[in-house]
Order: C-alpha cells, then sequence, then structure tokens
C-alpha cells in the first residue's frame, strides 16, 4: 500500500511539473530566432542570447489560455492537498472522490486551454514558420497524466 501511494504522490507530482513548465517556460511556438509562450514573445540572436522580450497579444483567446492554465495548476494543488488531508481524514473504506474530481478538472482545463490555443493559433502567426515548442507538447503530456491521476484517485480506497 506504501508504494502505491508513494507512485500515486509521484504521478501527481510529475504532472504539477508538467503543468508548472508548460505555463511559465517560453517555448509554446518557436521558429526564425523568436520563442512566444502563453505571456509574452521574444527574439533570441543566433547565439541563443535573449534580445527583446514584448508582452503577448490581449486577445481573448489568450486570456482564456492563461486562465485556464493557472486553473489547472490552482485544481492540481488543490487535489494535492485535499489527499493529504483525507489520507489522514478519511475512514477507513472510504474513497478519494473530491481528490479525483479536482484532479481530473485540472486535466480538463489543461486540455481546454490547448485545445484553444491549437485551434486559434494560426490567427496569431500567419507565417509557416513556426512551429509548436516542447512547452506547448509538455501541456498536452500533462492532459491524459492529469487524468489517469484523477481517475486513480477516485478508485483508490483507503486501507490500514
Amino acid at each position: 500500500m506504501l508504494l502505491l501511494l508513494l507512485g500515486i504522490i509521484v504521478l501527481h507530482v510529475a504532472v504539477l511539473v508538467l503543468l508548472f513548465v508548460s505555463t511559465i517556460v517560453s517555448q509554446w511556438i518557436v521558429g526564425n530566432g523568436h520563442s512566444t509562450d502563453l505571456w509574452q514573445n521574444c527574439s533570441t540572436s543566433s547565439s541563443g542570447n535573449v534580445h527583446h522580450c514584448f508582452s503577448s497579444s490581449a486577445n481573448e483567446w489568450l486570456q482564456s489560455v492563461q486562465a485556464t492554465m493557472i486553473l489547472s495548476i490552482i485544481f492540481s494543488i488543490l487535489s494535492l492537498f485535499l489527499f493529504f488531508c483525507q489520507l489522514f481524514t478519511l475512514t477507513k473504506g472510504g474513497r478519494f472522490y473530491i481528490t479525483g474530481i479536482f484532479q481530473i478538472l485540472a486535466g480538463l482545463c489543461v486540455m481546454s486551454a490547448a485545445a484553444i490555443y491549437t485551434v486559434r493559433h494560426p490567427e496569431w502567426h500567419l507565417n509557416s514558420d513556426y512551429s509548436y515548442g516542447f512547452t506547448y507538447i509538455l501541456a498536452w503530456v500533462a492532459f491524459p497524466l492529469a487524468l489517469l491521476s484523477g481517475v486513480v484517485y477516485v478508485i483508490l480506497r483507503k486501507r490500514e
């Protein structure tokens, strides 16, 4: 049982790390010496030094992506906190429903953010020389892992 709990916690922390990295790092779109994330657009030299960074546009869709990514982080942190609370207060045989629901909500939020970004990206960068960066991919990887973690929480029963 202890090994199972450790595995669940490691999975949850991995999801949190993926969510933080995909939200913070400036690599959602890369190409032609530019990198873009949810917060700023940066131009870099060939040696990799950052020259200029400007804040991203104020499009409503980009703000919704920012909000849902932040919500996914909040839901995932809240889910981890609730898991530890329920671990010590839940009666024997009880299920971690609340923890699972918040983790599933985190997964749905990150999926919504990545889907909106995917659909609206061509309107923002019309140049075809740009490609999706590694943090965009990390957001998509965090989605199934968060859902898996949430389903495991819902199925999990407390033992002594």
